[in-house]
């Protein structure tokens, strides 16, 4: 009764879904399940090894409710790619690999993240955890959004924010420099996530692109590996209490009741007709946002473009031209 589940019974036979994140917590049970429908899932992370890992663990663990429609049938291929949000030229050279290697892309679900860990700059000069949960994905989707396109109708980007971004900030310092906080800088990043996709949704009408709708949600209170910084910037310990409160049914979720919300954004039918939209428990929850916020989703797109040196153009055509010279 606490946790709502994605119901849908299609299959993904022929579909390429890539996942970041997909090596530990929902991302995992993401791929389990469209593993499952028959998809081709790319595990798009970090560490290879683990990555290597949950592989495994995918191919020999079906998910809980293995009996359902969805799953019957042969499941699909599972592979992996590199991919560090936190470094550009990672996001480059792992887009650049998946424009070349794969022939249609057809499901992106930003999936991976950080939670409020001390402050630190990454080699690229930004915030990590901005980097990580928000710009890393910025890029990451604008590089595949051409491929996306050619493999309309019936494409969706889901990306995963927080609960959390209800209290976030877009500042005018985006990484935070001299006000710093762990929770400040997460809850912006999950905002920056909600406003990403608001934005990315008008840019995609206004362009007449049709067949590409994109979604942001908040997966519930999960015990995961997110709280594992919890001890330096929390209280000490914090981490530890953290891991004990997973036995604090049914308020914190598994990662595959986790996972159901992304779930629905990703295949659910009842979507299929929705985009920009912002959910939890699979359904579109009470946007926060009035219309001013308009303004300061187009603000933060160009804000942003000008960290990753791009030139914001409002002809989206002319823009991905510009961002596809980034791995020319």
């Amino acid at each position: 009764m606490w946790n709502s589940w994605c119901t849908s019974k299609v299959r993904l036979v022929g579909k390429t879904v890539i996942i970041t994140g997909a090596n530990t917590g929902i991302g995992k049970e993401t791929a389990r399940d469209l593993y499952r429908r028959g998809a081709r899932v790319i595990l798009a992370c970090r560490d290879v090894q683990r990555a290597n890992d949950a592989l495994e663990d995918i191919k020999n663990n079906p998910p809980s409710r293995a009996d359902k429609e969805q799953f019957q049938g042969k499941p699909g291929e599972l592979v992996i790619y590199q991919l560090d949000l936190s470094k550009l030229k990672s996001v480059k050279e792992c887009a650049e690999k998946l424009l070349t290697w794969e022939s249609a892309i057809h499901l992106l679900i930003n999936n991976a993240g950080i939670m409020m860990c001390p402050q630190e700059k990454t080699e690229d000069g930004f915030d990590l955890q901005l980097q990580t949960n928000y710009i890393g994905h910025f890029l990451l989707t604008l590089l595949l959004l051409p491929k996306i396109q050619a493999s309309a109708p019936g494409c969706r980007i889901v990306n995963v924010s927080s609960r959390v971004q209800s209290y976030g900030v877009i500042h005018e310092d985006l990484n935070l420099e001299k006000t710093y906080t762990p929770l400040k800088a997460y809850s912006q990043s999950k905002l920056a996530n909600v406003l990403f996709t608001r934005e990315l949704a008008r840019r995609l009408k206004e362009a007449n692109i049709n067949g590409i709708n994109v979604y942001s949600l908040h997966p519930g209170i999960i015990h995961t590996e997110l709280g594992r910084h919890f001890h330096k910037t929390v209280f000490p310990g914090a981490s530890v209490v953290f891991h004990w409160l997973r036995w604090l049914r049914p308020f914190v979720k598994n990662p595959e009741e986790g996972a159901q919300t992304t779930l629905y954004c990703a295949v659910d039918e009842k979507t299929a007709d929705e985009t920009g939209f912002y959910y939890t428990e699979c359904r579109v929850a009470i946007s926060q946002w009035k219309k001013k916020d308009e303004q300061i989703a187009k603000e933060l797109w160009d804000k942003t473009c000008q960290l990753l040196h791009l030139e914001p153009d409002e002809n989206l055509a002319v823009f991905l031209k510009t961002v596809s010279r980034q791995i020319e």
